[in-house]
C-alpha cells in the first residue's frame, strides 16, 4: 500500500509539473503578445535583463540562433525600443546589446505583480522546505537542459531532420 501511495504521489507531482509548465508557457505567451513580440524575442529580453548586456554572438549561442536570426531579432527589438546596440567599450569592433529603460519598465509592469505574489507565496515555507524546493528546481532545470541538448543534437543531419530530408530529395 505504501508503494502505491508513493507511486501515486509521484504521478500526481508529474501531472502538476506538466500543468505548471503549461501555466508558465501561457504567462510567457501573454507577456509576449502584450509586448508585441514573439517568444524568441521575449527569451532574448529575459537574457538581456538577467545579464544586463550581451554580445550578439553570445545571444545566438544562448538562444540557439544563427547570426542572421540574431540580427533580425535585434532589429525588431531595437525598432520597438526594447534593446540598443552600441560599440563594446573594451573592443570597438564588437557590439554590446542592452535592454532599454522602456523594456525594463514594461517587464516590471508585467512580471512585478507575479514576483510580489511569489515572495508572499514562498514566505509560508520553512528554510528546510525552501532548500528542498530549490534542490528540486535546480535538478529539474538540469534535467530539462540535458534533454534539450539531446534533442538538438539529433536534429541537424539526423534521421527525420529537415537537413536530412533535403539531402534525400
Amino acid at each position: 500500500m505504501a508503494r502505491e501511495t508513493l507511486d501515486s504521489l509521484r504521478a500526481e507531482l508529474a501531472d502538476e509539473i506538466r500543468a505548471n509548465q503549461a501555466a508558465v508557457d501561457a504567462m510567457d505567451e501573454a507577456a509576449a503578445e502584450h509586448l508585441g513580440i514573439n517568444r524568441t524575442d521575449l527569451r532574448c529580453l529575459d537574457v538581456l535583463m538577467r545579464l544586463g548586456s550581451a554580445r550578439p554572438g553570445e545571444l545566438g549561442v544562448t538562444l540557439g540562433l544563427t547570426t542572421g536570426s540574431v540580427t533580425a531579432l535585434l532589429d525588431r527589438l531595437e525598432r520597438l525600443g526594447y534593446a540598443t546596440r552600441s560599440p563594446d567599450p573594451t573592443d570597438r569592433r564588437k557590439v554590446v546589446v542592452r535592454p532599454t529603460t522602456q523594456a525594463n519598465r514594461r517587464a516590471k509592469a508585467l512580471y512585478g505583480p507575479i514576483a510580489e505574489d511569489g515572495h508572499r507565496f514562498l514566505a509560508r515555507y520553512s528554510r528546510t522546505e525552501l532548500e528542498v524546493l530549490l534542490d528540486f528546481l535546480r535538478r529539474s532545470r538540469a534535467l530539462q537542459e540535458e534533454h534539450v541538448a539531446r534533442i538538438r543534437a539529433t536534429r541537424p543531419g539526423g534521421a527525420g531532420s529537415r537537413a536530412s530530408a533535403a539531402k534525400r530529395t
